[in-house]
């Protein structure tokens, strides 16, 4: 039973061995979408959509942690798990105006949608450029 553990972990920020310089800010509530789009105002944010039944979902999660360096330790990056919390997932994309997609990173900058991306093409964008 273990292995399916290991397979389908819930959310990066119980991962214990996680040695990732992202500080996973959880996303749980329309309350705190609002709060995010406050906070978009002043710095630019980000938001990564995770199934965390997704094969694609899980292997993007670990690229899009690698690339993610030290000198951005800083950048708000909010997680979102799908599968629990889907109603604000869809809010998001009426919000921002993106068709949902998972996994799937949004840039938020000024309560817009900044850049997007889903599957694999999320480790193109270069969230330095937008700090």
């Amino acid at each position: 039973m273990s292995i399916f553990k290991n397979i389908f972990k819930s959310n990066p920020e119980s991962d214990s061995k996680n040695t990732t310089n992202i500080h996973w800010i959880p996303l749980k509530s329309l309350e705190e979408l609002e709060a995010l789009k406050d906070v978009s105002k002043n710095e630019t944010v980000a938001i990564f959509k995770h199934s965390t039944r997704c094969g694609i979902s899980r292997m993007v999660i670990k690229l899009f942690e690698k690339q993610f360096d030290a000198s951005m330790s800083d950048f708000k990056v909010y997680y979102l798990d799908l599968l629990n919390y889907r109603e604000i997932s869809n809010e998001i994309a009426a919000t921002f105006q993106v068709l949902h997609q998972s996994p799937q990173l949004l840039v938020i900058k000024d309560g817009i949608a900044q850049a997007y991306a889903s599957h694999y093409d999320i480790t193109t964008i270069d969230l330095k450029s937008y700090q």
